[in-house]
């Protein structure tokens, strides 16, 4: 499965939307264990059809990796199409929940990479991440992969 994300909506100009492409990236390596869990695929379907950029100190650096490697479109973020940004992390899938599901996380990871700065985008936690996701479908998705992680625990004390 691959969603689309239009260049359009992630700045006015093409630098401002290098700038946030920049920042996907990064999150995207930075959680890269967490979105293949939720991706539901192999490491080698992940490696064949999806594959990282690998992991690098700044968002804009690992933007130069991805524009002066050979990656082609078989990346986890495709940057070959001219009008889009492709993510192809996900198994295709038949139920309405996984699909709403994915396509909400892409807009929830676009979302940290417009009204994050670079500092931000780097500092950001999977659990501080998925802390203010209203989506149910995604809640629910999250937590069938055991990726919800901010539910309280009610335990009791041993004695």
């Amino acid at each position: 499965m691959h969603i689309h994300v239009n260049r359009d909506s992630l700045g006015d100009t093409r630098d401002e939307q290098e700038e946030v492409v920049s920042r996907i990236l990064y999150f995207v390596e930075h959680h890269w264990n967490e979105l293949l869990k939720f991706s539901r695929r192999s490491e080698y379907a992940i490696n064949r059809w999806a594959a990282r950029y690998g992991y690098e100190n700044t968002p804009k650096a690992i933007m130069e990796k991805a524009k002066k490697g050979n990656y082609g479109r078989y990346a986890a973020v495709n940057l070959c199409n001219y009008n889009t940004v492709e993510f192809r992390l996900f198994r295709g899938t038949l139920k309405y929940n996984t699909l709403i599901a994915a396509i909400e996380l892409v807009n929830r990871i676009c979302d940290a990479a417009i009204y994050n700065t670079d500092e931000n985008i780097a500092k950001l936690s999977w659990s501080e991440f998925v802390e203010g996701i209203t989506e149910p479908e995604l809640i629910q998705y999250l937590k069938e992969r055991n990726l919800y992680i901010n539910d309280k625990v009610e335990g009791t004390e041993e004695m």
